[in-house]
């Protein structure tokens, strides 16, 4: 117990690291490569461990700190909306006068003057999720036919994508027993324009395969990783991140290991109930 809270108190420390160099740069573009190596954080897993404990992604949080502390200077304070816009960040005011009015509904100007106006916080929903593990295990590395997908991973062909890659193994002989259906999602949706999020969907295979079009060869580096399986629909797969990320990881006393994570799908999607769609997901890790 002592270590699994030690790993949970290490991953406050960074975060607490994080929200520091933040509060004290406001006033400075705040570069995320440069806030992942402060933080010492995985870079392939910088996002989603800082949005897991921060309740947000980092680069929201940093817009909603800017806007949050210009709010107070114009409330409480005679500065000029223009040099408030300086001292968090905006290199132009009317970009602050922007970017306030779409968060609170009321322009900076109004808002000093009209002092009855509240800014209120959305509650989040509690979404009860069924989740099992960690149970670490070494994989061995998997040969894979595979398409690269881009842009936001609910819009993605994902059903075309499959049968493009089954109709190449048809074509090909390339059928075996125990073949895999994965994904190896690089970006964070959160974090990442969605035009630029980058997918692998994943056919594994046993036989040898020459890569032909869209249809490309490669493999999955096997090594030690940490496995959960989820139950549900995939529309609550960001907060399955989260809870693993932010509560199961360090619980468990698990460092990471800077290689992508990868979802292993167990079901059909059009033949199962979205409550009953069953997904491994798979985090690489170091030995404890």
């Amino acid at each position: 117990m002592q270590q699994r809270a030690s790993t949970i108190e290490e991953y406050k420390k960074q975060i607490n690291i994080i929200i520091e160099y933040i509060n004290n740069h406001l006033d400075k573009p705040i570069d995320l490569a440069e806030l992942a190596e402060v933080s010492h954080f995985s870079p392939f897993h910088f996002h989603r461990i800082t949005r897991a404990f921060m309740g947000e992604p980092v680069g929201s949080y940093i817009v909603r700190v800017r806007l949050e502390t210009a709010a107070r200077l114009i409330r409480y304070t005679e500065l000029s909306v223009s040099e408030i816009a300086y001292r968090v960040g905006y290199d132009v005011p009317t970009s602050l006068s922007k970017a306030f009015k779409q968060q609170y509904g009321i322009s900076p100007t109004e808002y000093r003057i009209n002092k009855d106006y509240m800014i209120m916080k959305k509650e989040k929903k509690n979404i009860q999720l069924n989740i099992k593990g960690p149970k670490v295990m070494d994989i061995p590395s998997k040969n894979a036919i595979y398409i690269n997908l881009s842009g936001q991973y609910g819009n993605l062909d994902f059903g075309g994508s499959w049968q493009r890659l089954w109709q190449f193994v048809k074509e090909h002989k390339l059928f075996t027993a125990g073949m895999e259906h994965l994904a190896i999602y690089y970006d964070d949706p959160k974090v990442t324009e969605g035009d630029k999020l980058k997918t692998d969907l994943c056919l594994t295979i046993k036989k040898e395969a020459t890569p032909q079009g869209e249809i490309g060869v490669k493999e999955i580096k096997g090594g030690k990783y940490a496995l959960f399986l989820y139950c549900g629909p995939y529309d609550h797969l960001d907060a399955v991140y989260d809870a693993i990320y932010g509560r199961l990881l360090p619980e468990s006393n698990l460092q990471l290991r800077d290689c992508p994570c990868f979802e292993k799908y167990l079901n059909h999607p059009d033949r199962t109930e979205p409550e009953k769609l069953k997904t491994e997901i798979y985090v690489p890790v170091i030995s404890s």
